[in-house]
């Protein structure tokens, strides 16, 4: 019996890892259409730039570098856990 659960789990495991490396490039399959274009836009995405990340989606870093050292400022959110 343990040995049968375990034939299942491997199979399952081994089934699961094979569709992780698929390669291939994004595309429809036959008898399906494309998305509508978005609001605005006169032709539909093709997959690169359907898939590129909109300039929203990426914020530029904030980084102020400190050049010495400061005392904190009070933090009325910093509060001890509860008992």
């Amino acid at each position: 019996m343990g040995k049968s659960i375990a034939t299942v789990l491997l199979l399952a495991t081994a089934i699961g890892l094979s569709a992780c490396g698929q390669r291939k490039d994004l595309a429809l399959k036959p008898g399906m259409k494309a998305p509508p274009a978005p609001y605005g836009r006169s032709a539909a995405l093709n997959p690169a730039e359907a898939l590129a990340p909109p300039t929203v989606a990426i914020p530029e870093r904030s980084t102020e570098l400190r050049t010495r050292s400061e005392e904190r400022e009070d933090d009325p959110f910093d509060l001890p856990p509860p008992e």
